[in-house]
């Protein structure tokens, strides 16, 4: 290899050393969220930060735990039938910070007569689930033996998102004492997120349905 050659490899071999301390720093610089939920509720909520669903609690660790840069962020936490649960937190450079998280019932809807069972059987079972718009749960909630998604009768549009995949959209009619069932797997996305229900959690004007069997 002639010397001209060498030159570029060199630099650019330099420049890759450099990087390492930096990206080292970067991680410095993050701050660590932890959130912390005693009952199956909170670990089952989903969580928003800074407007942006980035999964339910339990899961919120190792590969997936929460790094912010330093600066104020607003935390949301959400689970069908309960109040919205919103902190907001300082985060300083390295810094570890847990944060309790605690979900109080909310008041329901109109209890129905008769209700409707709808199973949601979907990959990733991370991602979250809309019921006419408003946020329910996450996948993993009505899968499975024993879990479903109870519903009044009739119509309703059932919304299932997670960042970095495609949304799922579908209506479904049931009548009272019918069980349905939603399945599909996600498609892998590069686009940006788009879907208003993954950056402000859905309708909070509308009365939430009941909890999910658990």
């Amino acid at each position: 290899m002639t010397r001209a050659r060498c030159i570029p490899l060199l630099i650019a071999f330099i420049i890759a050393l450099l990087a390492i301390p930096a990206l080292r720093a970067d991680n410095q610089v993050m701050g660590e969220l932890h959130l912390e939920g005693k009952t199956k509720v909170e670990k089952t909520s989903g969580v928003w930060i800074d407007g942006q669903y980035v999964g339910f609690l339990k899961e919120l660790k190792g590969k997936k735990k929460i790094l912010l840069l330093p600066g104020t962020h607003t935390v949301q936490v959400r689970q069908n039938g309960y109040q919205d649960f919103t902190e907001t937190v300082t985060m300083h450079p390295g810094q570890k910070l847990n944060v309790e998280v605690s979900m109080e019932k909310a008041a329901t809807g109109t209890i129905p007569a008769a209700w409707s069972i709808v199973k949601i059987d979907v990959f990733p079972t991370r991602a979250a689930v809309f019921l006419d718009g408003r946020f329910v749960g996450h996948v993993g909630e009505f899968s499975g033996l024993g879990r479903s998604l109870e519903v009044a009768p009739g119509n309703h549009k059932i919304k299932i998102a997670l960042p970095g995949y495609k949304t799922f959209e579908t209506e479904i009619n049931p009548v009272a004492n019918q069980k349905v069932e939603v399945k599909t797997a996600l498609v892998k996305t590069n686009a940006p997120i788009t879907d208003p229900s993954l950056e402000r959690g859905g309708d909070d004007n509308e009365p939430p349905p009941p909890p999910p069997q658990l």
